[in-house]
């Protein structure tokens, strides 16, 4: 039989298996390579992460932790005012109430019983558009004295907010950070955000203030300082309650002894 005839291959079909055969060896070099490599390459690109990322992350310490919004046993005031008379005169323009979460319970803008001459927006960051549909004062002051009745109240300077509002609040059921005797200084009372930012390392206050904003960081302020307060608060009730009988018991000798030199005459 004779033998079958080779076909000759085609010159270029030849090169190109050859050069196929030869990327083929070299990949699988660079993979087994690759594959050795990669713990190496994975650390290498950690490491080259910058040192700054993770301070971009920092969580504000006045964002509030759940969206709980209901009446909790203490709340934070804060009001903004307006110019009302001459412009020298202040009346309330927007109040704030919030739970112990830092969640808003309540927060209307007011529209003041005078009329108004100075909006005071630098600060207040009320505009004459914030005022044509706010509520009465009435209606505003009846809703916040149903919240803060029987609950600790807690602010900066509640004095003026209350006297803003016409309302009152026991003396006992008040946490006021600006009379609160660790935060003074030189006896002397502090800026809100001169407090949040040394002692919560927040800034507040650096424009236009915002009354959410201000009664969280009065809340933070007095939930961080709870257990101290509180304590200082029962230590004042028991002086004051001893106080007071020492001066009944004064009094009571006092009566006793006037009673003695009275020398009943008998006729």
């Amino acid at each position: 039989m004779k033998k079958p005839k080779r076909t000759q291959l085609n010159p270029n079909w030849v090169q190109l298996q050859q050069k196929l055969k030869l990327n083929g060896t070299k990949s699988s070099r660079t993979i087994k390579n690759s594959d050795n490599d990669t713990p190496e390459s994975i650390l290498g690109k950690r490491k080259e992460r910058p040192d700054d990322v993770s301070n971009d992350c920092q969580i504000n310490p006045l964002t509030p932790v759940n969206d709980d919004s209901s009446l909790t046993d203490a709340v934070a005031m804060d009001c903004e005012m307006v110019g009302v008379g001459q412009g020298n005169k202040s009346a309330l323009g927007r109040v704030t109430l919030i739970n112990k979460w830092g969640n808003v319970i309540y927060d209307e803008f007011v529209r003041p019983i005078e009329r108004v001459v100075d909006f005071r927006t630098k600060i207040s960051g009320i505009r004459p558009r914030d005022l044509r549909k706010a509520k009465d004062f009435w209606t505003a002051q009846k809703k916040v004295a149903e919240l803060i009745n029987g609950r600790i109240l807690v602010g900066h300077a509640l004095s003026n907010d209350l006297k803003a509002l016409l309302l009152s609040h026991p003396k006992k059921d008040i946490r006021d950070t600006s009379e609160y005797q660790p935060f003074l200084k030189s006896s002397s009372r502090r800026a809100l955000r001169h407090l949040a930012a040394e002692l919560l390392g927040v800034k507040i206050q650096t424009g236009e203030h915002c009354p959410i904003e201000d009664a969280r960081a009065a809340m933070l302020l007095y939930q961080r300082n709870k257990k101290e307060w509180e304590k200082s608060i029962k230590d004042q009730f028991r002086l004051k309650q001893k106080q007071r009988k020492s001066k009944q018991k004064k009094k009571q000798k006092i009566e006793d002894a006037s009673n003695g030199n009275h020398v009943e005459i008998v006729s």
